[in-house]
């Protein structure tokens, strides 16, 4: 299926192909509503197996595992893909995580809205660690920020030096709530699965989680009832279309 529609914020039209669903006797709505339960809330697979079972679906944790990590990934690119240009103020920090016990980090970068631009877990928190970081954040995004906002690590200045010698770089830890509230889900998926097992597990995890996770996460605050109620019915819109599902039941 090839899905035409215009992106806010670029004024053009961006096509996808859904994912392939061959060879899967699931029908796509099942298995999409399976990895959203997963990556949205702070389920495991056997919650998710539950609460699938309360609605009459026999599916077991492993399959849903397998579609988390065959679809996860597919699904948050597609999310991505629809939306707007980064800011130009981009927010970077890192924080450590626990997998298989030993410490590593996790770097993350936002920009103005709190827009997850990309994340990168590495074992070290050093100038050669920023600059790994930095350069993939580039490659990812295909763009260079007006201001970079990091905390007072010197690494951070060594390596914007190097890398984008031209963007101003604001180095404060005040400046920095934005990527700082930023890690807030992480820490509490990280608390419901009890740590990561492994580098590699923990990175693909959370590039899926940090491009579906904030899809459904609109900043409720500033909005009234309706307006949320809107925005949410306009955002499982686009996550039906970018997972092929054909149509969304509506109530009156």
């Amino acid at each position: 299926m090839i899905l035409w529609l215009v992106v806010p914020g670029r004024g053009s039209l961006v096509s996808s192909a859904s994912p392939s669903y061959k060879g899967h006797r699931y029908p796509v709505e099942i298995i999409s509503h399976c990895v959203w339960l997963y990556f949205r809330f702070p389920l495991s697979f056997r919650e998710v197996e539950e609460l699938m079972l309360e609605r009459g679906v026999l599916v077991s944790h492993e399959t849903v595992r397998r579609w988390c990590t065959k679809f996860g990934q597919a699904y948050a690119n597609g999310l991505r893909r629809r939306q707007p240009r980064p800011g130009d103020k981009w927010h970077l920090d890192e924080v450590f995580v626990k997998i298989n016990g030993e410490q590593k980090y996790l770097w993350r970068a936002v920009d103005a809205d709190g827009t997850v631009l990309d994340i990168l877990v590495q074992n070290r928190r050093d100038t050669a660690a920023a600059r790994r970081f930095f350069r993939k954040l580039m490659q990812k995004t295909r763009a260079v920020p007006r201001v970079v906002v990091t905390d007072k690590l010197r690494s951070y200045g060594a390596t914007h030096r190097e890398v984008m010698p031209s963007v101003e770089h604001r180095s404060h830890k005040g400046l920095n709530n934005r990527a700082e509230n930023s890690h807030q889900p992480t820490r509490q998926r990280e608390r419901a699965m009890k740590g990561f097992r492994s580098v590699g597990g923990a990175q693909r995890f959370l590039a899926a989680f940090s491009g579906i996770s904030p899809h459904f996460r609109p900043r409720r605050h500033l909005m009234t009832a309706t307006h949320y109620r809107t925005e949410m019915t306009v955002r499982f819109a686009i996550w039906d279309q970018i997972t092929g599902v054909t149509g969304r039941p509506t109530t009156a």
